[in-house]
């Protein structure tokens, strides 16, 4: 008898909880005061997975356990591909969106208007070495440049060290870098070599944690990525400081910015909302505005090797999305 009240009894609560649920309004759910579930999908870059990742952690122990957001790292322009469709609500991406992505965008139906661009934090491509390199420490932004250059020092692309300084050992340098699918390789070729073609001995993959391992691995390596993989691997592999002119520079959160001494090799890093998801899901509204918030990219940044961006930043995307209600 007791057993079949307790039934009961539950029975009643969970009849109650859910007509609760049926009298919330948009707003009340967005407001992130009443509990909230289902999903929020992402997809796109390595480098911002670990600043996302850590957001969305936060957000699903600290404010909506019952909601569900799945981060992936497919690489930026992997990641467009899903978001361009409608696949994913989220897109992470070390370079901005390029205007063929757009385009493809609003060709599956989307206006040009549900795309909100979010700038949420400042990244510092990093120059890496191994540890027992003791000679390229320093190098000029030149350098860096050329020895990346296909054809600059050999014509079948199989640069010594001493090419690049006559001093230096005499041995095959060994290209490291992230794959085509990796706005960070676009940063590079376009920004950095200024689209002139990369060496043809560059060994490019997709996953940062094996470009660290290779790197760690091997005496003549050099690669480049992200300051927060750099960061969270210093045990590991070493950073080069950049002579950009004025000195070497070594990148560190102090030095990563659009106005300080490591611009030349400072970019934003970006995540992308498809705001035609948001009209249904109130979750995904909610999951936006945690990400701008102080809870958010802010806090999140400097934890996984990123510059934060100003507060005031910040608080114009949560006014935009503040205005979705």
């Amino acid at each position: 008898m007791k057993k079949i009240k307790l039934i009961a009894l539950l029975l009643m609560a969970f009849l109650l909880i859910a007509c609760r649920a049926s009298d919330l309004k948009p707003d009340d759910l967005a407001a992130g005061d009443a509990a909230l579930s289902g999903a929020v999908i992402i997809d796109g870059s390595g480098t911002v997975y670990p600043l996302m990742a850590s957001i969305a952690e936060a957000y699903m122990v600290d404010k909506q356990p019952a909601v569900s957001v799945q981060v992936g790292r497919s690489g930026s322009s992997a990641g467009f591909k899903k978001f361009v469709k409608g696949e994913t609500d989220f897109s992470n991406a070390s370079r901005q969106i390029k205007d063929s992505e757009r385009q493809q965008f609003e060709a599956n139906g989307f206006a040009g208007d549900q795309l909100l661009e979010i700038k949420i934090a400042l990244d510092g491509l990093t120059i890496v070495i191994n540890k027992e390199n003791d000679w390229a420490e320093n190098m000029t932004q030149q350098e860096v440049v050329a020895m990346y250059t296909s054809g600059a020092y050999r014509a079948d692309d199989r640069v010594k060290w001493s090419d690049i300084r006559s001093e230096w050992p005499s041995d095959e340098i060994h290209f490291y870098g992230p794959n085509e699918n990796h706005g960070t390789f676009e940063f590079f070729y376009e920004r950095i070599l200024a689209e002139q073609p990369l060496v043809k001995t560059a060994n490019l993959q997709q996953e940062y944690a094996t470009l660290v391992d290779l790197v760690s691995k091997d005496k003549n390596a050099i690669a480049f990525f992200g300051y927060g993989y750099y960061a969270s691997n210093q045990a590991k592999i070493k950073a080069v400081a950049i002579d950009f002119g004025a000195g070497n520079i070594a990148p560190t959160l102090d030095t990563i910015g659009e106005d300080l001494a490591y611009k030349n090799f400072t970019r934003p890093v970006f995540s992308y909302l498809n705001l035609a998801h948001v009209e249904n899901s109130p979750q995904l509204l909610d999951f936006a505005k945690f990400v701008v918030s102080e809870e958010g990219a802010a806090h999140w940044a400097a934890e996984n090797g990123f510059a934060p961006l100003p507060a005031e930043v910040y608080q114009s995307y949560l006014d935009q999305l503040n205005a979705l209600q």
